[in-house]
């Protein structure tokens, strides 16, 4: 049986992000090891990328088809108000949050993000892991791609 595993926006619009060439490789890397893996995206994945700019935008909902897609469903919101109520995650920042408790209520155990100013950092682990716990969901993995 595979690991589960989710992918949030920042992960796929590195594929084709060529401002950073480092991470851009690293990405297309870690790509490289999904079929390792069930992939997993949501319907808040798919909603920030059809905010991304037209160029790219159908490349990464092509990159992004055969990956199972999760709703946001009203289990999830609530762990993300949780999430944001406990202070891991700015209400400005409530997608970050809803990431998290998508991939945690679908126990998903590892999220990839290269977002390392609200999700990949030690004190969003731990908090997280805490507030999972309490409310009775599987502990999730908050990773970059190089560390998959």
């Amino acid at each position: 049986m595979k690991s589960k595993i989710y992918l949030d926006t920042s992960v796929i619009s590195a594929l084709f992000d060529d401002r950073t060439p480092e991470r851009l490789l690293m990405t297309n890397e870690m790509w490289l090891k999904l079929s390792d893996y069930d992939v997993y995206i949501s319907g808040l994945v798919i909603e920030e990328l059809e905010r991304t700019s037209e160029h790219v935008q159908q490349k990464m909902l092509a990159a992004v088809c055969n990956f199972t897609f999760l709703s946001v469903t009203k289990e999830s919101q609530k762990l993300a108000d949780i999430y944001v109520k406990q202070g891991i995650f700015p209400e400005k920042y409530y997608d970050d949050a809803l990431h998290v408790a998508i991939a945690s209520v679908n126990q998903i155990g590892i999220l990839l993000s290269w977002n390392f100013t609200h999700l990949v950092k030690l004190k969003t682990r731990r908090m997280v892991s805490i507030v999972n716990l309490t409310e009775n969901f599987a502990t999730v993995e908050i990773i970059s791609p190089p560390e998959l």
